[in-house]
């Protein structure tokens, strides 16, 4: 069965490199993790209170064209 499964795989990824595709890996955060949350909130309060955030957020703001969203 599991050579079954490794064939059945192994044909759908060729299918998909066939097609122009490529496997990557991508590493994310682990949400899980003891203290993730606290550190969210961390690095939000360190770019709350930057003053690079409130220029950026003042620039957005001054060339936004809200005309017609409201």
């Amino acid at each position: 069965m599991a050579a079954n499964v490794s064939e059945r795989v192994s044909t759908y990824r060729q299918n998909l490199r066939n097609a122009g595709l490529r496997p990557i890996q991508i590493w994310v955060p682990d949400t899980r993790r003891a203290g993730f949350a606290e550190e969210c909130v961390r690095q939000s309060q360190a770019v709350r209170e930057s003053q690079g955030e409130a220029d950026m957020l003042d620039f957005i703001e001054s060339a936004s064209d809200l005309d017609g969203w409201k």
